[in-house]
């Protein structure tokens, strides 16, 4: 990928009230050799389990189809051909959203059901440089259409199933029709008006949540928006273990003047290395401890960053990532590490290579792994699990 620029795609979600599960689903793929990023939404027919099998199937080729570049109406034959039949409705039908676009050039959206995506370049609409409406002689019922966006940084492109823009559809006398586009539209247009640089996950979250507040009483539908925002990456940097030879450490110290808001120090080795080399002090407050469960707390270094303890940290750390764990559920240093990763899109890590002798005690638990190993894991896991791009680099 360009490291001049990143683009974040997320989705939120809500589930029609009364079902176990959703009947939309989102699915996400970097292809890294190619700088090529694919989206797929689907909402399946009725709600449900079957509506959420017919979206997973959906979801799951389309994804593969893209990424083999077969021909959009062929692979919306394949798809419809595939597709369980619903014993009632006598119908296997899903609705979809396809995202593809390539680092450097234009955007293809190709939708078939779903309500028409929105593209914004701030809080201007821009309209496709092309758009076409192509029927299959299979299935002349249905209309596949074909977009190209000229996608520049900056830009970004929503998508959503129709449990957003029928939101309100028969509760409220102010929305005869429900939300519609034209409400979505609007809606996103004040939210990047009040926070231009407003995330991928935090518009498709504040979208999805003004739909289900439409809707008094319960969720009505199952609710889902996709956001595709490009622009260039947040960093982030994680320093963590002494360098293997002493005069490299000043050099080390300095990687971590990135920014408090983008720097995390793990482990009283590496930060006593910044205290000495930058000048600072770790502080920690007596109520943070009320929260460390179990773990020491998390400090801050005054024009650095936050500062915790190294391995036992990064271990609950990369157990949350693993199983993809809410940061609210973890103790306080944990949370900050989680929540920091979360709103950043690279995340760079700077190991010290110089080995802790106390790692070494046979006495510690077999899954307390050195540093290294655990960073190597956090990185692969950040990658599969939230899209992040990671840099690990040794000192």
């Amino acid at each position: 990928m360009d490291s001049a620029l990143f683009i974040e795609m997320e989705g939120a979600q809500f589930t029609k009230t009364g079902q176990a599960a959703c009947g939309d689903d989102m699915r996400f793929l970097t292809v890294e050799k190619e700088n090529r990023h694919l989206a797929a939404l689907s909402d399946g027919l009725g709600s449900g389990v079957k509506a959420h099998v017919l979206a997973t199937m959906t979801t799951s080729m389309a994804i593969k189809f893209l990424e083999s570049n077969v021909p959009t109406l062929e692979a919306a034959e394949i798809i419809m051909d595939s597709l369980p039949v619903c014993e009632v409705r006598k119908i296997g039908y899903a609705t979809f959203s396809l995202f593809d676009f390539r680092l450097g050039g234009r955007a293809k959206v190709t939708e078939m059901g779903n309500p028409g995506y929105i593209h914004l370049r701030g809080t201007e609409e821009i309209a496709p440089l092309r758009d076409e409406t192509v029927v299959s002689a299979h299935w002349p019922d249905r209309e596949v259409r074909e977009c190209e966006a000229d996608f520049r940084p900056g830009d970004r492109i929503i998508m959503c199933s129709d449990g957003v823009t029928q939101a309100g559809l028969g509760q409220r006398r102010d929305m005869k029709f429900g939300w519609r586009r034209s409400g979505v539209l609007a809606f996103a247009r004040r939210k990047v008006e009040a926070e231009p640089g407003i995330s991928a996950k935090d518009l498709s979250e504040a979208i999805a949540r003004e739909a289900l507040n439409l809707a008094p009483g319960g969720c009505k539908d199952d609710i889902s928006c996709v956001v595709a925002y490009l622009r260039r990456p947040r960093v982030m940097r994680v320093l963590t273990g002494p360098p293997y030879h002493r005069e490299h450490d000043a050099d080390y110290a300095r990687q971590a003047l990135l920014g408090v808001d983008h720097t995390v120090v793990c482990g009283g080795t590496t930060a006593n290395i910044l205290e000495r080399e930058l000048g600072v002090k770790v502080r920690v407050s007596l109520a943070d401890m009320r929260s460390s469960g179990g773990l020491p707390p998390a400090g801050t270094m005054d024009g650095v960053g936050i500062a915790t303890e190294g391995i036992l940290t990064l271990s609950r750390v990369l157990s949350a990532l693993e199983e993809m764990r809410a940061p609210d559920r973890e103790p306080a240093a944990v949370k900050a590490i989680l929540e920091r990763m979360m709103r950043h899109d690279r995340i760079e890590f700077v190991i010290g290579t110089k080995v802790n002798e106390s790692h070494q005690d046979p006495g510690i638990p077999q899954d307390l792994e050195l540093r290294r190993s655990v960073v190597r894991r956090m990185a692969q896991a950040l990658e599969r699990n939230y899209r992040k791009n990671v840099i690990i680099n040794f000192y």
